[in-house]
């Protein structure tokens, strides 16, 4: 048997419009899987994600799962 390292994940939650943000934004929050308002996914905790929550972390609320 092979032990297998648990994955953290996160849920990301939109909580702000995009209207009036900068495309480069838009374009996060589309790659995060995000499509409206009150819209929530879920993402393995790493680096690439971490980075892009970051970036938009005033659009957003994040949760550990």
């Amino acid at each position: 048997m092979s032990a297998q390292k648990k994955v953290d994940q996160i849920k990301i939650t939109q909580i702000k419009g995009l209207i009036g943000q900068k495309e480069k934004l838009k374009r996060t929050i589309e790659a995060l899987g995000l499509k409206r308002i009150d819209h929530s996914v879920v993402h393995e905790d790493n680096e690439v994600i971490r980075g892009m929550v970051f970036k938009v972390k005033h659009l957003i609320s994040v949760e550990k799962v």
